[in-house]
């Protein structure tokens, strides 16, 4: 018997060749693909932080979980109130509303590919991110961006210590 069967977008391949990059001091992204088609779509893309560089800071997002996949190096993160190390082939899936950051590991850098599980403008986000980063934008746009990109900045005392002790 056939099915009939529909999908909420259609397939999204980009090659290597064609993904657009964002560089920033800290990382170099690229940007792999979203389904903009509905919220239930996604996101992905690819970062590759240098020696101990910072990624994000104390965040959390309402709607979406956050995927992460260690291809390689190692990534400090902080999940809720604990900071752990991720390793070549770690997967880590932060559920929403969980405050979570992350960094290279000290003394390492990192290639990590991030999924989002609802699209959320993201590449507009890191697009954003990458010229306040370089001095092109000003922070206070990313502060008035919070909800656009459901990206809630907290403050982490475990996260700032963990920081000033590497």
């Amino acid at each position: 018997m056939t099915e009939n069967t529909t999908t909420p977008f259609p397939p999204v391949l980009t090659r290597h060749a064609d993904a657009e990059t964002c560089v920033d001091p800290s990382s170099t992204m690229r940007l792999l693909g979203e389904a903009r088609h509905t919220d239930d779509g996604f996101t992905s893309y690819r970062s590759t932080f240098a020696e101990g560089a910072v990624g994000a800071p104390a965040h959390f997002h309402t709607k979406a979980t956050e995927l992460f996949f260690v291809l390689g190096g190692a990534l400090r993160v902080l999940v809720g109130e604990e900071v752990t190390v991720l390793r070549e082939g770690d997967f880590l899936a932060v559920p929403p509303r969980t405050p979570h950051a992350f960094a290279a590991a000290p003394g390492s850098t990192a290639d990590v590919l991030f999924v989002f599980d609802r699209h959320m403008d993201r590449f507009e986000y890191l697009r954003l991110l990458g010229r306040v980063m370089r001095g092109e934008a000003d922070p206070q746009e990313m502060a008035e961006s919070a909800q656009r990109f459901d990206n809630h900045y907290v403050e982490s005392a475990v996260w700032r210590a963990a920081l000033e002790a590497s």
